[in-house]
């Protein structure tokens, strides 16, 4: 990509637009832009679907293939446009012949795991986006969105991980974490579920109680994007990684 961006021109007022997506963090810790498709047209943001909002990516340092979300650019005329992106070429996968004796070759598990770098909270979907970096950051890769919504706020699942977030200006009670829990507990996939949830707004003390009670790690979404343990069973979370 030229410095400056990629020009990009709305469709509604026909101003262009120099545009250059966010880097955000792969789990390996390498900054991941989207593939910007130059030239292509950008499309109006008319409703949002989950399906929509996300785009397949491959990072250039570890080879791993995740959903990233998909760019978007404020017009000045008021128009949000969806930027079009193109599947990543083949990008080289490191040689992890070289590996420290003890690590099998892509492990990532057994590397340190790098900084979490946050994305600013301007909206709900800027939370959510944060909750599935945060589950990818440690070790939950291929997030997804839950196919049963809550009664309130997003769910997100990984192998292994379901997780809720609550971009909400109430503090998340007793009843949702209680819900959360008994969903990842009940599930069908034979693969044991952990469940954590990502509030904006912090939690009731018997909402912490309770979490604390069933194990459920507790995080409090702050505007500079970086998601912060309220609980034990957070930390413990965040040591352990998937």
């Amino acid at each position: 990509m030229a410095d400056g961006g990629v020009p990009v021109r709305c469709p509604d007022c026909l101003r262009e637009h120099l545009y250059a997506p966010s880097p955000l963090p792969c789990a390996c810790g390498a900054p991941m832009t989207a593939p910007v498709a130059r030239g292509a047209p950008a499309t109006p943001v008319t409703e949002r679907s989950w399906a929509d909002e996300w785009v397949t990516v491959r990072c250039w340092a570890c080879g791993h293939q995740g959903q990233w979300p998909r760019p978007e650019l404020d017009c000045d005329c008021g128009a949000v446009l969806r930027v079009p992106v193109v599947p990543a070429p083949g990008a080289p996968v490191p040689d992890r012949s070289t590996a420290a004796p003890g690590t099998a070759a892509g492990d990532t598990a057994a590397r340190p795991r790098p900084a979490f770098r946050p994305v600013t909270i301007r909206d709900a979907r800027d939370a959510v986006t944060v909750a599935a970096l945060y589950l990818r950051w440690l070790g939950y890769l291929n997030t997804r969105s839950a196919a049963r919504r809550p009664p309130s706020g997003t769910r997100i699942t990984a192998r292994g991980m379901l997780a809720q977030v609550d971009p909400g200006l109430r503090r998340t009670c007793l009843r949702d974490i209680e819900c959360l829990w008994l969903t990842a507990v009940t599930g069908t996939d034979d693969t044991p579920t952990t469940c954590a949830f990502f509030s904006l707004a912090g939690y009731t003390d018997e909402a912490r109680a309770r979490a604390d009670a069933l194990d459920v790690p507790l995080f409090i979404l702050d505007l500079t994007g970086t998601p912060q343990p309220v609980n034990t069973a957070a930390d413990d979370l965040i040591a352990n990684g998937a």
